[in-house]
């Protein structure tokens, strides 16, 4: 059966009791936890969370959350650039995310969720090389504590500062391959997100089934692509200009194959919302009702 849940970073303003008590009361049965550190400067919208504090861990504490809502824990995230190219805060960022996958294996939590990372001045090849440098003492890390690894594919280029290349390597099925035949151990996989192959003009239900093996966890959030403004920008543009994140539902994913796609290969795994849809951003009911909207739009293909 697969667990419906949701993406803590949206609920950022509240501690990690009221997340999980908010999860159970409203029939969710796991969440994706914020991990950022608590001296983060990262302002980038839904980055900079910290619903548990990896560095002054409190495992009996969450544990007691867990059994009293019954909640359970899909996976840590943290997503920051660890191929920065300023090498001080790539290192940091890579040691925190070894932090983070410790504190998983403390909680029993299967899964830490993050970023490949990307130098966006250089070209792929090179951020390839970056990556054989520097990932592989993760992944041994992440197969000490038997946690996997799960990789969203959001290109992270939405603003200025991101041009030209965004800050994550992990983009396409064409990259993903180059990242597994690099580090082939069966510890790295996805967190796949289907709204970003939107907005690159990709097929994003086909990718389930070609990386049925790869999938550690599931992000549910939806893209709607405006022909208009890109008919007039082209592609070349900022995304941002010719789409917008959207709740599921509300946007050009097509969900029914989606999840049809998700039940041929037999996924069992966590489906966790993602809510970037900035026309409910007003305040913290609109916030609420956006994660209540896509549950109910969601229900359809789960049981609840």
């Amino acid at each position: 059966m697969l667990q419906l849940g949701f993406v803590s970073a949206i609920l950022a303003d509240f501690r990690i009791d009221h997340v999980l008590r908010f999860a159970a009361e409203h029939r969710f049965r796991c969440v994706e936890v914020m991990c950022w550190p608590t001296d983060n400067s990262d302002t980038r919208r839904y980055a900079g969370v910290t619903h548990i504090d990896v560095d002054n861990l409190d495992v009996p504490y969450i544990q007691k959350l867990i059994r009293e809502t019954g909640v359970r824990i899909s996976g840590l995230g943290y997503y920051p650039n660890p191929l920065d190219p300023d090498p001080e805060k790539a290192e940091f960022y890579r040691e925190h995310l070894k932090k983070v996958i410790r504190a998983a294996v403390k909680l029993g939590v299967p899964v830490v969720n993050t970023f490949i990372g990307r130098n966006s001045a250089l070209s792929i090849t090179e951020n390839l090389k970056l990556y054989a440098e520097h990932w592989p003492a993760i992944v041994r890390v992440a197969e000490e504590c038997n946690v996997k690894i799960g990789i969203e594919n959001c290109p992270m280029w939405f603003t200025d500062d991101e041009w030209p290349g965004g800050k994550n390597l992990a983009t396409t099925p064409a990259v993903w391959d180059r990242l597994f035949e690099i580090i082939p151990s069966p510890t790295l996989g996805l967190n796949y997100d289907p709204s970003h192959l939107i907005w690159q003009m990709m097929d994003e239900v086909k990718p389930i089934y070609e990386y049925r093996e790869r999938l550690h966890h599931i992000h549910l959030k939806d893209a709607k692509l405006y022909r208009d403004r890109l008919d007039r920008v082209g592609i070349m543009a900022n995304p941002l200009d010719y789409h917008a994140p959207k709740l599921p539902g509300l946007g050009d994913v097509r969900w029914r194959e989606f999840f049809a796609a998700l039940t041929d290969v037999r996924y069992r795994g966590p489906v966790c919302i993602e809510v970037e849809d900035k026309a409910f951003e007003r305040d913290i009911t609109d916030v609420q009702t956006s994660i209540l909207t896509a549950r109910n739009y969601l229900s359809q293909f789960l049981v609840l």
